[in-house]
């Protein structure tokens, strides 16, 4: 099967591959095709947001009228296919695709008026408030109260696995307002200054060396202005679904799969075994071939689903498919990367810390594999269980 884009897409990924091109700072590259991550600094992030806001790019998926572009789905993926080709720093989620939405869906006016601006300018940073220590695959035991007293939230408990929180100039929390009832009426929607008296933030340090980016979040008599609840109180858990199953192919981490796989053909290309590159070994071609099919077709799932624009059945099942094969593949990429280049793959940088001449230490292809490996190996956990995925899978499309 061959697939092409028409003539106006295709004008359109020239037009954002020269933007990259121009506009994306040296150093800024270089950082991120040294860390090969999924993630980049606080700093990169932000700074790359406000030179997509000056072009209008910023908030691409959002609506015309909310300041977005408009863009359906198909002139969306080309356009974040070429932002990971041309290793920009990777978008906000937070903003683009969970928080954003949300609030410009169910936010009040004085909720939209304040937010919206700020993430369209690239002003504002978000985390996400959901995992608690138990509470993790199972959100409806969470445990974090918040209570009404007068005319604020007081909020008590604690978070865990919070991406970014210690950076994080707002969160977007889900909590208990109600013991009385069934576990998933009794929770809220709630924006939270990470200023606020009462927060606590700790850093997660990760086998990966990574120190900078999985937080623990303890709140002691957090004051919440009750106008920063979202919607109404009590459908938390309906508002938490939705911000969930609203982006249904980002879970695939499809363009950061593409570009590493692009990554480990060359360096099958420059690694050499016996005199020869490894790329011309029967048994690593075996293996990089298989990988390149898996790809191939978890693409094509990608692009199925993106290509019906009413799609609504199985939304849920279909972005769970996507979840277990985009992260599957993420381990066999990087579990291959590592393998090709043994014991060169255990120089180790620092997320966070990685310099922009790092590349300069080593090969570019090789520096940070073994982190990246590593942090990998948890993706078939982060952002939805593989396990729990499979139950969404059997249920919507067999009835189990």
């Amino acid at each position: 099967m061959h697939f092409e884009l028409d003539p106006e897409l295709q004008a359109f990924r020239e037009e954002v591959r020269a933007f990259v091109r121009d506009n994306l700072p040296e150093d800024m590259k270089a950082r991120q095709m040294a860390a090969g991550s999924i993630f980049c600094s606080h700093d990169d992030e932000r700074a790359w947001a406000k030179i997509l806001a000056k072009k209008g790019w910023q908030v691409y998926s959002w609506p015309v009228e909310l300041g977005g572009c408009g863009w359906n789905a198909m002139k969306s993926f080309v356009f974040e296919d070429e932002l990971y080709k041309g290793f920009a720093p990777p978008l906000s989620f937070n903003t683009l695709h969970m928080i954003g939405p949300i609030i410009y869906k169910l936010g009040s006016q004085e909720q939209k008026d304040h937010f919206l601006p700020l993430m369209r300018h690239g002003d504002v940073s978000w985390a996400q408030g959901f995992s608690e220590p138990g509470s993790g695959s199972d959100l409806a035991s969470l445990r974090t109260r918040a209570d009404l007293v007068g005319d604020k939230y007081v909020i008590n408990g604690q978070k865990i696995w919070t991406s970014g929180a210690h950076e994080a100039d707002w969160g977007f929390f889900l909590v208990k307002t109600d013991t009385t009832c069934k576990p998933q009426l009794g929770m809220s929607f709630l924006l939270v200054d990470m200023k606020t008296p009462g927060i606590t933030v700790r850093t997660i340090p990760q086998i990966n060396n990574d120190e900078h980016h999985l937080c623990e979040v303890f709140l002691e008599n957090v004051e919440v202005p009750a106008g920063n609840l979202i919607g109404e109180a009590g459908k938390g858990w309906t508002y938490a679904k939705m911000l969930l199953e609203g982006e249904r192919t980002g879970s695939s981490y499809i363009f950061w799969n593409k570009r590493e796989m692009r990554r480990l053909l060359d360096m099958a290309r420059a690694e050499k075994l016996n005199g020869n590159p490894i790329a011309q070994d029967p048994a690593f071609r075996a293996r990089l071939a298989a990988i390149q099919a898996e790809l191939t077709a978890l693409e094509w799932s990608v692009l199925r689903v993106l290509a019906d624009e009413e799609f609504t059945y199985g939304t849920a099942a279909a972005s769970s498919v996507l979840k277990v094969r985009g992260s599957e593949l993420q381990h066999a990429i990087t579990e291959a990367q590592v393998d090709l280049i043994g014991e060169k793959s255990l120089r180790v940088y620092s997320v966070h810390d990685l310099l922009s001449d790092a590349g300069t230490l080593w090969p570019d292809h090789v520096v940070n594999r073994t982190n990246m490996a590593l942090l990998t190996r948890a993706a078939t956990i982060f952002g939805g269980a593989k396990q729990v995925q499979k139950n969404i899978i059997a249920k919507a499309a067999f009835g189990l």
